[in-house]
């Protein structure tokens, strides 16, 4: 990073500068839309999901160390606690698809599959609650899960009831298989009002915009008050294409989005596949950096037991952590595109903001750019002056600014440079 300060010209006196800083702060920490009331989520869940990685592995006599099994569960919940996830805030560990027995038992309801989940997941939620984590668990709108294993319909307060009975924490909702958008709406507003009447606090995770968006524009504000967090694009894979896809419907669909966002519901740009096999260190860089500008959940999707120090230094970074879960809650966007270089900023508590740099180029060398900071979080982000720290690729301490600097720096391609700004502290 290479700093430059020089003068762009007069400013505004500091007293009409503090004034801009506070009425930033009123207009920023204004209430968005009415959030789902079961008093979770506050901040974007955090944990561990085993589909990118582990996708519908059943066969546990071939693989009997990737296959979906109660063995594997139980096996990352003891890495989360051992290895510092916990304490870096990752809480949940989620199952996704391909969990259930191929029918419900007798008496109509969901059951495990009972080779790969022999103590059923009452035993495994009990096993991951002496651990001090949550366990998140699937299921389906429709009539079968998106892998054919039994669906909710008609089922949705039956199967609430099932999962506050084996004291699930989690539930991710699919959306295959429904006939029609409005059985799709209903069953996710179903399911919503059925998780609260079992009494049990259940996170609400959501696909609900992401199998309307091909018919019809999502009402954003009705999914926030039945949703925690909720899906609008594809699943995402193990591949810088996938990435960039995401962030670059994230950015375009900006002002649909991010508004509604806030504590107790989030948008879902999906799994943080780093640790795995896809991703340069730039690019591995580049999705931490942008989910935690999007205040995004994050929910890894890699092998806990095969991971580089390298990904889970980056994944267990508390700074940039403590921006994805910053109090204010209000979700990021990108400020601007010029040429090959994007800007995103999120505003944050106590008058600060983080900046991400991106350089979308796929060759050459790392790429230089310089911005002036007046331009920067609605022109107080600097405003009258602030301290600016480096937090990715690599933590550096930049220093002291005044609102009429400029900073230049250098991004590698597919990298990102991440920044926080904050007001300097008086003495």
């Amino acid at each position: 990073m290479v700093v430059t300060r020089s003068l762009m010209g007069a400013g505004p006196q500091p007293s009409c500068m503090l004034a801009l800083s506070f009425l930033a702060l009123v207009l920023w920490s204004a209430p968005g839309a009415r959030a789902l009331d079961n008093g979770l989520s506050l901040t974007p869940t955090m944990g561990w999901l085993h589909w990118e990685r582990f996708l519908c592995n059943v066969d546990c006599e071939a693989e009997p160390d990737s296959c979906v099994s109660e063995q594997l569960f139980m096996q990352m919940a003891d890495l989360m606690v051992s290895d510092g996830w916990k304490d870096a805030g990752y809480q949940y560990l989620c199952i996704d698809d391909c969990w259930m027995a191929h029918t419900r038992d007798v008496k109509g309801n969901l059951q495990a599959d009972p080779q790969r989940f022999p103590g059923g997941i009452r035993r495994l939620a009990n096993y991951v609650h002496s651990k001090g984590l949550k366990l998140g668990i699937y299921a389906d709108v429709g009539r079968k899960t998106c892998e054919g294993y039994p669906g909710s319909v008609g089922h949705y307060d039956a199967d609430a009831k099932t999962f506050a009975d084996w004291e699930v924490d989690l539930l991710k909702f699919d959306g295959c298989y429904c006939d029609s958008l409005k059985h799709l709406a209903d069953g996710y507003k179903q399911m919503s009002l059925a998780l609260n009447r079992t009494g049990r606090s259940i996170v609400y995770s959501c696909e609900w915009p992401l199998y309307m968006l091909p018919f019809h524009q999502p009402n954003y504000t009705e999914i926030r008050q039945y949703c925690n967090h909720w899906r609008n694009f594809g699943d995402i894979s193990d591949s810088w294409q996938s990435v960039k896809n995401i962030l670059d419907w994230s950015a375009l669909h900006q002002d649909t989005i991010v508004d509604v966002a806030g504590p107790g519901g989030w948008n879902d740009p999906d799994m943080l596949v780093i640790g795995n096999f896809g991703l340069s260190w730039d690019q591995q860089v580049t999705q931490m950096a942008l989910w935690a500008i999007m205040a995004a959940p994050l929910l890894m999707s890699n092998d806990l037991r095969h991971i580089s120090p390298q990904a889970k230094a980056l994944l267990q970074d508390k700074d940039v952590i403590a921006i994805n879960q910053d109090p204010l809650g209000k979700q990021g966007y990108r400020l601007r595109k010029q040429g090959d270089i994007e800007v995103w900023e999120r505003p944050l508590a106590s008058l600060s903001w983080a900046v991400a740099i991106r350089n979308l180029k796929e060759i050459g060398g790392p790429s230089p750019y310089t911005m002036s900071l007046a331009s920067l979080g609605r022109a107080v982000a600097c405003n009258p002056a602030c301290v600016i720290t480096q937090l990715l690729p690599v933590k550096e301490e930049l220093g002291f600014f005044e609102w009429i600097s400029v900073l230049k720096t250098r991004i590698n391609p597919t990298g990102t440079v991440l920044l926080q700004i904050k007001k300097p502290t008086l003495s």
